[in-house]
């Protein structure tokens, strides 16, 4: 057995969150290529010319060149076992992202220094406040012509509300992009356009009137860096305690494609990144360092590969040590389970594993035991919180263009909710199956995948309703007089919960209003 608190000190398990486009996925692949765990860069499975980022593996996100499933990848670097999730950028799929920022220590936030902060980028720092999560800013695209050094940190905190503190600062950007000096290491990285960045590209340059710098980088650049050095004192020093509650952000500058200031960022993330925390139950706090195992399903994954029809569901392990082959507590169902072959990913690749450790995340192969936020333990019987659903805003009925296969419809329908992709609503009045989601996306993802994974096809039709709300009340004849008289308004959600739809935030805030013994809930967490 390996000794679980120096397997703790080692883990960093982080998501990347960014805005589409802004070089989230171009980061996570250096990153990996930094870690020995690919070669080139989108050549996992390099088909011919067609290569595809190395963690965008569901054929949709393909076509479409987003990123709308999270996936997960580890590598080593630097005695370090790192862990990235991979969130999708796009605007549809919050609430899967949501879900996968529940299961990481810390987040790097990317940001486009030609944009500047963007309206995704706002939601998803909303997220990660909830939970005072800490975050490092990446700022890319630096050897493109954008906003200047300084709008861009004063643009980050009044649009974020969080205090920058810059530790690497580029010297020129666009064409003039000559380097990052790195604040926290005291060293200057050149940048070279169109060659890859390496070891002799870097000079220790600890003092800034060193006569070394004229040479590396010219004077004018260097009587810039050092305008810009004195500019950067009106900046808090770095304080590791003011980062690791989320309250300041430490920021890097560099270019994700060219290889750029990336490494720089690795390095410190290492050092200052928070190991595996401890985390909330409903029977209170789980340190990581408890030897008896826990951890909860924050995603699930169906069809993987296609080949199989296989079922993977993801763990986050929060205590203790997991063991292959050994007998687990699922506490919703109060039964014990056993995962014969769980894996470890490595994007598209997976490898069996014998144990992992608090902070890692395996997948479990499922034949549909396990749902989002379920809680597995060496015995005892709590749960973790804080795994919500969110109320849909987008409401759609669906129609079976093909009466032979209204089974596979029906499997389809379920397995994809309890993916999290979107949620399934029975209407009280007539059963009909209906979806709520976040974004207009997932439905056209809802129906790639039902047609080519489940041979069904459908079509949706759409309904006026706006938010739906689950609904609770300690006076059961309160209730069903509600429902009786509220009947073409009312669902049940998958789990068999009441639930309310309602055409206008208004006669939402209405009925909530005069519904005085009634509780609406906006994220089904809170209703159950």
């Amino acid at each position: 057995m390996s000794d679980l608190n120096a397997e703790i000190l080692k883990r960093r398990t982080f998501g990347i969150i960014s805005h589409p486009d802004a070089g989230k996925t171009t980061l996570t692949e250096k990153f990996l290529l930094f870690g020995g765990a690919i070669q080139v860069a989108g050549a996992i499975k390099a088909k011919k010319a067609s290569r595809h980022a190395t963690s965008d593996f569901m054929e949709i996100e393909k076509q479409r060149g987003i990123s709308v499933a999270t996936s997960v990848m580890g590598f080593e670097y630097n005695n370090r076992k790192i862990n990235i999730l991979d969130t999708p950028g796009h605007k549809d799929f919050c609430e899967d992202t949501y879900r996968t920022l529940t299961a990481v220590d810390s987040v790097i936030m990317v940001i486009d220094s030609t944009k500047g902060v963007e309206t995704q980028t706002f939601k998803l720092m909303e997220v990660c406040r909830m939970r005072d999560t800490p975050i490092i800013t990446f700022i890319n695209k630096m050897d493109r012509e954008g906003m200047s050094p300084i709008e861009l940190l004063d643009n980050i905190e009044s649009s974020l509300k969080i205090q920058v503190c810059p530790l690497s600062w580029p010297i020129g950007s666009g064409k003039a992009f000559k380097g990052v000096y790195n604040i926290y290491s005291k060293e200057l990285v050149l940048y070279k356009p169109h060659q890859k960045q390496d070891a002799h590209d870097t000079v220790k340059i600890t003092d800034l009137n060193d006569p070394k710098l004229v040479d590396l980088i010219g004077e004018d650049a260097t009587n810039q860096l050092k305008d810009d050095m004195e500019l950067v004192e009106v900046y808090p020093p770095f304080d590791l305690n003011a980062y690791l509650t989320g309250t300041i952000t430490p920021v890097f500058f560099g270019s994700a494609l060219n290889n750029f200031g990336v490494k720089e960022l690795l390095d410190c993330f290492i050092d200052i990144a928070p190991p595996p925390k401890n985390r909330a139950t409903t029977h209170g706090t789980i340190e990581p360092i408890q030897p008896k195992f826990s951890g909860f399903i924050f995603k699930i994954h169906a069809n993987i590969d296609p080949k199989h029809r296989d079922r993977i569901a993801f763990l986050r392990i929060c205590s203790g040590t997991f063991e292959r082959q050994k007998k687990y507590f699922h506490v919703r169902s109060e039964k014990q389970i056993r995962s014969v072959n769980p894996t470890a990913f490595m994007a598209q690749s997976k490898t069996v594993i014998d144990e992992a450790f608090p902070g890692d995340i395996i997948g479990l192969h499922d034949t549909g035991n396990l749902k989002i936020g379920d809680t597995l333990t060496e015995g005892d019987a709590f749960h973790f919180t804080g795994i919500p659903s969110f109320s849909p805003e987008i409401f759609k009925t669906v129609k079976n263009l093909d009466p032979m296969k209204s089974k596979q419809l029906k499997k389809g329908l379920e397995q994809l909710s309890e993916e999290g992709v979107a949620q399934l609503f029975y209407k009280e009045i007539d059963g009909q199956p209906m979806i709520g989601t976040v974004g207009v996306l997932q439905f056209d993802v809802i129906q790639y995948r039902l047609e080519h994974e489940y041979q069904a096809k459908c079509r949706f039709e759409p309904l006026n309703y706006t938010k739906a709300c689950w609904i609770t009340s300690e006076k059961d004849e309160v209730m069903s007089d509600f429902i009786r008289r509220r009947k073409s308004q009312i669902a049940k959600d998958k789990d068999g919960h009441w639930v309310f739809l309602t055409e206008t935030r208004w006669s939402l805030e209405r009925e909530i209003k005069e519904q005085e013994d009634i509780d609406f809930h906006f994220t089904s967490e809170s209703s159950h």
